[in-house]
């Protein structure tokens, strides 16, 4: 984006802007804004932002916050709305559970996944940073607000920063780190539900602590975790860890809709005379930004978005909301930081959708339709049907041939399943060995042999191509293949040196 030819001058008073207390503004591109020239961290204490975004944000944080803690405990058919349970390789995604048989649609829904983000951040640059990334809402409508609450806004939480060890000040500290950490402990164990599943959360939690080490080992240590991002890490979690930041240098273009400063309108800066028109202040070269500072103020990662688009900018739109009550206060129209592409601000062209966009969304398209014809032409079972090992052909009855076989079914859904099969391309008898029924336990595996016998007459040579369909009464789950083996005809018989 663009870089301004006026550097900004730094505030007259710590009370006009608390973030950038001691910044060198001339070197602000040689260094990050959290960390001063020597590398020591500079913790932020960004002002309490307020406006319409900023009430937009909240309220859809609130329903993204809603779906977190309660989607352990959401049921389709039976299973969880989402869990991830890598320990035993059970993903179940909207209440349909998948499997290691299932790779490839695993594989294509994680494809899907970084085209759309690909496609998403192309379009509208960091739009999920700033308004769904579980990390900005968990940070900036959950703690922040809480650190508020508490310690008050940014001129109030340095005067305490400043303040010797009072008993006022011990008892804000640790009642606030308390709750944080409580806090830490719910979300740990929430995030936690969704690998293991509520049950088994709710089994470590009740039952005797001995029975469950390795479980209470990992809600400590989730619990630990989110305690030192949100209460120490913060904004080093997406200048430092999340690469999404360095992604979009090769994603974002001149087209993409990002948070920025129309530098057109906006320089020169210049502090407001209110003796001066308007007119008067253009004259001399001026533009609409005051150069009030709040735009870097409420930025929770300390930059300044008037020097142009920046790693560390999550979108978060706290600079609009601040910019436009100033300028709704010196009488200017608002939107000098807005949602805007380089071109707009340039050129001002209306945002559009570019080839490189329709060219992204065709993969993505072609990718979901892959994704959904592989779901839901997916199997219920997955049956494997091998020969037993060193095992060879041998004759049961006069006139019949017969195989030996291994079978297994893994069962893909949550309830109980009756298998039946039957040859399909050749005449022959399927027996399950055990003399009795096969059923499939629910999200189990039935291991069982087969003996398949067959007329030497149907067989086509010593290898015979047999296809078997799998079926549940008078549904057809599953079509397999295997081979039979059997004699010699006479014709391979002649052909023999």
């Amino acid at each position: 984006m663009n870089t301004a030819a006026n550097q900004p001058q730094p505030p007259e008073s710590a009370a006009d802007n608390s973030v950038v207390k001691e910044i060198d503004w001339e070197d602000h591109r040689d260094h990050l804004a959290t960390f001063d020239k020597d590398g020591n961290r500079r913790i932020l204490h960004p002002k309490k932002p307020c406006g319409s975004y900023y009430d937009k944000r909240t309220w859809l944080s609130w329903l993204l916050l809603a779906v977190m803690f309660t989607g352990p405990f959401i049921r389709i058919n039976g299973n969880p709305l989402l869990m991830i349970n890598i320990v035993e390789r059970r993903f179940s995604i909207l209440g349909q559970i998948y499997w290691p048989q299932d790779t490839i649609i695993f594989a294509v829904a994680m494809l899907c996944f970084f085209m759309g983000i690909v496609v998403f951040t192309t379009a509208f640059g960091r739009l999920w940073c700033g308004w769904t990334c579980p990390q900005t809402v968990l940070m900036e409508m959950v703690f922040r607000k809480i650190e508020y609450l508490i310690d008050g806004d940014a001129p109030a939480q340095l005067s305490l920063e400043a303040a010797p060890w009072t008993g006022k000040k011990i008892v804000k500290r640790v009642f606030k780190h308390v709750v944080f950490l409580a806090l830490s402990f719910l979300i740990g164990n929430t995030l936690f539900s969704y690998i293991i599943g509520s049950e088994q959360l709710f089994d470590i939690i009740t039952d005797d602590p001995r029975e469950h080490l390795v479980g209470l080992g990992f809600m400590v240590a989730f619990t630990m975790l989110f305690y030192l991002i949100f209460a120490r890490f913060r904004e080093q979690a997406c200048t430092f860890i999340c690469p999404y930041g360095r992604f979009q240098s090769a994603m974002l273009d001149e087209n993409s809709m990002i948070v920025a400063y129309d530098h057109k309108r906006g320089e020169g800066r210049g502090r407001l005379n209110r003796k001066q028109s308007w007119d008067e202040r253009q004259e001399e070269g001026l533009g609409d930004c005051v150069n009030c500072h709040q735009c870097v103020a409420v930025c929770p990662t300390g930059i300044d978005i008037r020097d142009g688009l920046q790693m560390e900018c999550v979108n978060c739109t706290a600079c609009m909301d601040a910019c436009d009550s100033i300028m709704e206060k010196v009488d200017r129209p608002k939107g000098l930081i807005r949602y805007a592409s380089l071109n707009s601000i340039e050129k001002g062209e209306p945002f559009r959708f570019t080839a490189r966009m329709r060219l992204y969304s065709v993969f993505l398209t072609g990718l979901i339709a892959l994704f959904l014809v592989l779901s839901f032409t997916r199997s219920e079972v997955e049956t494997t049907l091998l020969r037993a090992t060193g095992g060879l052909f041998h004759q049961t009855k006069p006139g019949v041939i017969a195989n030996l076989y291994t079978l297994k079914i893994a069962n893909k859904t949550s309830h109980d399943i009756p298998i039946e099969m039957r040859l399909e391309n050749l005449a022959g008898d399927i027996t399950i060995m055990g003399g009795k029924d096969l059923v499939t336990p629910s999200e189990g595996l039935a291991e069982s042999s087969a003996l398949i016998e067959i007329a030497p007459e149907l067989l086509t040579g010593r290898r015979t191509d047999l296809v078997i369909g799998v079926y549940s009464g008078d549904k057809k789950l599953e079509t397999i293949k295997t081979a039979f083996i059997g004699p010699r005809t006479q014709a391979e018989q002649g052909k023999q040196p």
